[in-house]
This record gives C-alpha cells, structure tokens and sequence, in this order.
C-alpha cells in the first residue's frame, strides 16, 4: 500500500473519485483509452503507470475487454451445472468469438445458464427469448426464487413503509452512540461474510480512533460463485443495508457511508440508489440528520471486476484508485483505512441485521441460535435443488433441514456440497447429518462455514476437475501481491488440469508442500483458503483421485 496515493486521492473525496472516473471512462469500449488514463493521472496527481496499473487489473476494464459485447457467466455453480458451453455456443450464432467476455458470478445460481448483455443479466430460460428477437431488445425477466425461513422471518421480514421501518434508527438519535453501540455488543452479531469477527467489538475499534473524518464501507461486492442472499438484500431489503450504515455511522462518527457493488449486479446498483435517494427526500440521511447534529452521506461505486475486492483492505485500495492488493495488517482498517481514516468494513447481511437489533434489542438476536454463533444466517441454494431460493435459518439449524426440508432435496444425484464459496469447504454427502449452520459446527469437521452459499458437485463431475476449477479460479483472481497465492495457486491448477488430460502423476509429496505453502505463506485468506476444499477432496474422495496421484 502507498500512503501517498491514499491521501492522492483523498484529495478530491468520494464524488470526485478516481475509480469511479476510471468505470465510467470503460463503459462505452470495455475500456478506458491510455489518453484518458494519463489525463487522470495529471488530475490525480499520480504517475501513469499507476492509472494503467489500476485499469489493466479488473475484468471490465483490462484492454482484453475491448470490443466486448456479452459476457457469459463462469461461476462454479453454473460450471457445475454443465450449462455454460451450450450458453456460449448460442451466442456464437450472434456474436464474434472475440466479442463473448466472462463474468464470475452473476447471481443467478438458483437457474443457471446465466450471461449479462447491455447492463442486465440474464438466465434460465431467457436464451430462449433472445434469439426469438432478431433486433436484441430483450424483455427483462424478473428472476424467480424461493424466499422461505424455518421459523421467524428477520432479514426476510417484508418491508413497511419508510417512517415505521426507520422508527429504531429516529429513536437511537436521542440516545448517547456508545448506549446505542451497547446493543450491537450485547447482541454478538457476528461477521457474515467469511470470518465471523464481532461486529460490536470492530465498530469499538473505529469508534475509539481519533480522527476528524471516518467511512463506513457496504462489501457488496458479493464475488463467491454460488451466492446470491447478498444480492436478495440489496435488491428485495436495500433500506436494512442503509439502515445498518447509518447506524454504524452515528456510533463511529462516521459521516459517509460507501456501498461498493459489484458490476455483476447491475439491477442492485440502481435499486439501492433508488433507496438513497428515497431516504434524502425523507430528511433520514445528509446534514443534521433530524436536527440532531449527526451527518451521513452515502456514496455508490460500482466495482469492475474482481473477487479478490471481497478482501476489506483491496476493497479499499480498489476505492482509492489502487491496484486491488491486499494491505499488509497492523494497522488495521478501523484505524486506517479508506484515505488512511479509520473505517469499517461489513458486508451487506452483516449490516443488515441492525434494524432488528436496533428494534428489539441486542438480548433478543442473542437468545437466537446458539452461545457462540447468534441470530439468523441466509443460505443461497443453487438449481440441483429441488426448491432452490434463499433461506433464512437461526444459527444452529441442522444442515440436513436446509438441504432436505427447505432445499427439498436434490433434482439429480449429487456427491458434494461446496459450502461458503470457492474457499469453503467441500462436504461430502454422508457428512450432512454431522452439520449444523453455525461457525464451530463446521469449523469442527474441517470445513468453513463462509458466505453460507451451497453448490452441488453433480455425481457425474469428476473431483479432479473440480480441483483444477478452482485452482483455476484462485490462480485468475489472485491479486499477484505474494509470491505464494500468485505461483502457486497457478502450479496447482497446471498440476492438476496434466493429471486430468494425460498420464501424468501427481507427486502426493510436492503437492501437500504446495498445499502447506499456500496455507502458512500466503498475505490473506484467498490464497491461504484455497487448500481447504482441496484438502476435503483428497480426504473424502481418495478412492476418485488416487489413480492420478503417486
């Protein structure tokens, strides 16, 4: 990380941001041009290899993305449905190879068969119609899932109206922030994007820095293939993701709030803006919000591409304009992140469990679920499902219920589970009934919990190749900051893709090293959670995998 390129950018905040430019600058090539990168770099102040840098880096703006006209989703869920090479030679009918690009993930795991063209996404049966319209104006289906819970609806809860859903957040005004704080602390909410850290105790961090300016960052940039629940808030629930902003602002002193989305999510980024501009014309966000003397400003950036902005820290570099490298910690982003200022970063169900804290108080969400993994948790099934949609369980609920009673079980035969994203475990079927939906749960049996997405490994997908998947993935996404994640997860999808497609042997010796090294070495989780599903495949399927190993 460059401390003089954060306060470089800094320099014209968040409505004049350099990322932001540099999106808007890709929209009508795939691309920005190398003249308009070094105009930023003279505006910016910074060098050109630093804009380019930047650019080259996200899919959506790399100078391989020119000329792109459709791009066709290669998330894990869609790859193991088997539905993305028909998807592709389709579009071939239409399109040049060179004008057909990939995005990873759209979101529509529930349906699969999923590509995004002219700013909206699209699957299931939607091919269909495309090619029914000879002039490519397509009709924009409204995607079909399940939405149920197993028992009291809280993220799912139906929204009211503005002045009965923002009581909570009118009422918290009156009080002192640190009385407010003291509900999210006695509530234990835990993290819901992977690492299940203490919300209370993060907003503690950022509360107790000392400094004039502080951010609160929305992660929607929900990039594990397979998950969608973000999604569902962001476009079904967009007032609880707010309304845990502001509230994270007031017991912070944070005066702007930042929801990065993902570009893969085109339809989230203009709902949620619909939903802030909805709060303005209500007084419930801007200056002296309710002539209380609190401030909160919210800024939408649309992310352009790449999984690894999940990180907070290369979330935040990516904001200021940076290369999306994951930052060496201490210190930590609660006491200097975004433009080196304390700031906070949650994902958006994480912030979205606020309102019901909020309402009915931190005890309540406490007395659900279990002693160390509270409240409810969202569970994205994808389209083996019988019923596949997004389910909301109370931690501790067998994984047997969501798979076998809300899921309806499997449409096909199905062998694994890949749970909690590319870096989540890999669940075998005969290890459902040991699992519940909490942390320790699986974190006890060797598999991790995460996002809570679920994808199905059909029985007829060979697990080598699935290993080889997702090495791929990690390879590709790796932001190339340590030599470990950059190297080696490329080693081990070459390893593995020779194994596959030769006689080649894996040497079991050199690829446990190389499982270790990633593991011990690697700067943050992507690179150090990727042997977690590779470690679950050797150990449930060695019967599978032995005969390409020796």
């Amino acid at each position: 990380m460059s401390k003089n390129l954060s306060e470089l950018s800094a320099r014209k905040g968040l409505e004049d941001n350099l990322f932001d430019k540099m999106g808007k600058l890709a929209l009508q090539t795939g691309t920005p041009s190398s003249e308009s990168l070094e105009q930023l770099a003279q505006e910016f102040l910074i060098g050109k290899a630093n804009t380019f840098g930047t650019a080259s880096f996200y899919d959506f703006m790399k100078p391989e993305n020119k000329g792109k006209k459709v791009y066709v989703c290669n998330g894990t869920a869609c790859v193991c449905a088997g539905t993305q090479e028909g998807v592709i030679e389709r579009l071939k009918q239409h399109f040049n190879e060179d004008q057909i690009g990939h995005m990873t993930c759209l979101g529509r795991c529930h349906e699969n068969s999923a590509y995004h063209y002219q700013g909206k996404n699209y699957s299931g049966v939607d091919l269909d119609h495309f090619f029914k319209d000879t002039a490519k104006t397509l009709p924009h289906r409204k995607d079909n899932y399940a939405v149920k819970n197993n028992g009291k609806a809280i993220l799912t809860k139906p929204f009211t109206t503005i002045e009965n859903y923002y009581a909570p957040f009118k009422e918290a005004l009156k009080k002192e922030p640190i009385a407010v704080l003291k509900e999210i602390k006695d509530s234990n909410v835990r993290g819901r994007g992977g690492a299940g850290f203490p919300m209370g105790l993060k907003l503690e961090f950022c509360r107790n820095a000392q400094s004039d300016v502080k951010f609160i960052i929305c992660n929607a940039d929900e990039g594990d293939p397979g998950a969608y629940s973000d999604r569902y808030l962001l476009e079904e629930r967009p007032h609880s993701v707010l309304f845990g902003m502001l509230i994270s602002g007031y017991v912070t002193g944070a005066a702007y709030g930042v929801i990065y989305i993902r570009a893969e999510y085109p339809e989230s980024i203009s709902i949620v803006q619909e939903a802030i501009d909805t709060l303005k014309t209500s007084g419930l966000c801007g200056k002296n919000i309710l002539n209380s003397g609190f401030d909160f400003e919210f800024k939408i950036i649309q992310a352009q591409g790449s999984y690894i902005c999940g990180e907070e820290t290369a979330l935040i570099n990516s904001i200021e304009g940076q290369r999306p490298e994951v930052r060496v910690r201490p210190p930590f982003p609660a006491q200097q992140g975004l433009f080196n200022k304390p700031t906070i970063v949650n994902n958006v169900e994480t912030l979205a469990t606020v309102h019901h804290i909020l309402e009915n108080g931190g005890a309540n969400w406490k007395a659900l679920g279990t002693e160390k993994s509270s409240g409810t948790k969202l569970i994205s099934l994808d389209s083996f499902f019988n019923t596949p949609g997004i389910f909301e369980v109370e931690m501790g609920t067998p994984l047997a219920e969501v798979v076998y009673e809300l899921g309806g079980g499997f449409k096909s035969p199905v062998k694994a589970l890949q749970i909690g994203g590319p870096l989540g475990g890999l669940v075998p079927i005969h290890k459902i009934e040991d699992l519940q939906i909490d942390f320790e749960s699986f974190s006890q049996n060797g598999f991790l919990l995460g996002h809570a997405s679920i994808v199905c490994v059909p029985e007829n997908f060979p697990i080598l190749k699935f290993i080889e998947h997702l090495f791929d993935f990690a390879s590709y996404e790796s932001c190339g900051k340590c030599f470990p994640c950059r190297l080696g997860t490329k080693r081990g999808q070459e390893m593995a893709l020779k194994a596959f497609t030769s006689d080649y042997k894996i040497d079991r010796v050199l690829f446990d090293d190389l499982l270790t090294t990633l593991e011990k070495t690697s700067l943050c989780a992507h690179g150090g959670g990727i042997p977690l599903p590779v470690r679950n495949a050797l150990t449930y399927f060695e019967s599978e995998l032995k005969h390409y190993f020796n």
